[in-house]
């Protein structure tokens, strides 16, 4: 499926008042979160491939000038992509995305077998598919630390060396999101390459963003106005009773009377410690997950307030915009699970911001091959 609002023609075709204007291309574009970084960085996203209808509607209502295909990839040709978007190979600046990862993630399982022959993990060889059609000029990829270590990245790496991208021991680098203005430990794997070169990493923050600058000054939920942040929640009275015993900014479970832990914590005291905690208002919060919404899933309690966070709060401490939009025919769970699957905007744009250095440099370069 195929949806657009503006015809296709030189649709990547920048204002001309703008002295270099770059297209990129976001595979497994999701709910929209490297999209909106790669915009935030300059360059022109021209479409974004995504499956899951929800995810898709929610991409489409914050991106209305862009192609979306709704398809799965594997079944989507990329010169179909290419057709419809009026391009060739070579001319696309960007080609970026994420695999879907969950097959690596630690979040996922405990049977490291079953974990690693999840199908989903062969999409990487999608991502490469599209490189070997559309040939852009640079690649970024983004996914889980662990798939540093398989085979699978060490193949796509080793194909992409011989067609002419440049590889070197700095192609794949873990970093983590708190570093980049993202208030939020998130430990991420990024994979970039360019036909031209070596691309240069961004600075690191010299101060942390925290939970109180990014949250600290919303309206009280519930009477603010936004559906994201009013969205109630439903819980048992001895739940409630749980979260109001939580020391407020930082507390966790293991500060609770022991005739409040549940059976499987008295049964591993020492497991799950961030169950039922609360975030801190001056530290980053932890990775925010699928699971968000759920106490029951990580520190996901209000530094202050007896409460998890709202959905608009887990959305802001991915650095969405406070006014993106979600799709209003998806569940709380589905939302907090598009949220949490998402790339941070402000983690994406640091990186991008140094693709376009590099795009710049190669364009102004009378020597170079553009």
């Amino acid at each position: 499926m195929l949806s657009k609002t503006n015809g296709y023609k030189n649709f990547y075709k920048m204002d001309s008042d703008k002295k270099y204007a770059f297209t990129a291309l976001d595979l497994f574009c999701g709910a929209g979160g490297l999209t909106v970084g790669l915009k935030q960085a300059g360059f022109t996203v021209l479409a974004g491939i995504e499956i899951n209808p929800l995810a898709a509607e929610t991409y489409s209502l914050n991106h209305k000038d862009h192609f979306l295909f709704q398809n799965d990839i594997r079944k989507l040709s990329p010169y179909e992509v290419m057709v419809n978007l009026n391009i060739k190979p070579g001319e696309l600046d960007l080609l970026a995305g994420c695999p879907p990862c969950q097959g690596f993630s630690s979040h996922r399982t405990r049977n490291k077998t079953i974990s690693l022959d999840d199908d989903r993990n062969d999409l990487i060889f999608e991502f490469v598919k599209y490189i070997e059609a559309f040939l852009p000029k640079t690649i970024m990829m983004e996914n889980v630390p662990a798939l540093a270590k398989d085979d699978r990245i060490k193949k796509a790496m080793n194909k992409l060396e011989r067609i002419g991208y440049y590889i070197d021991e700095n192609s794949i680098q873990i970093k983590d999101a708190a570093d980049y203005g993202v208030p939020q430990r998130r430990k991420r794997l990024i994979f970039k390459a360019s036909r031209y070169g070596k691309i240069e990493n961004p600075k690191i923050n010299s101060r942390k963003i925290t939970v109180k600058d990014a949250i600290g000054n919303l309206a009280e939920a519930g009477k603010s106005g936004d559906w994201l942040h009013d969205y109630p929640e439903a819980r048992t009275e001895k739940t409630k009773k749980i979260i109001s015993l939580i020391p407020k900014n930082g507390g966790s479970r293991s500060d609770l009377p022991i005739e409040y832990w549940l059976p499987c914590h008295k049964k591993n005291p020492g497991g799950y410690k961030d169950v039922y905690g609360r975030m801190s208002w001056n530290d980053v919060a932890p990775t925010i997950t699928g699971g968000c919404s759920n106490p029951s899933k990580g520190r996901f309690l209000h530094p202050e307030f007896n409460r998890t966070i709202t959905l608009r709060e887990a959305a802001l401490l991915q650095t969405f915009p406070s006014k993106y939009k979600f799709s209003r025919k998806a569940s709380k769970d589905n939302i907090a699970l598009m949220i949490g699957n998402a790339l941070p905007p402000e983690f994406i744009k640091r990186q991008a911001v140094e693709f376009r250095k590099h795009l710049e440099k190669i364009k102004g370069n009378k020597n170079g091959r553009f």
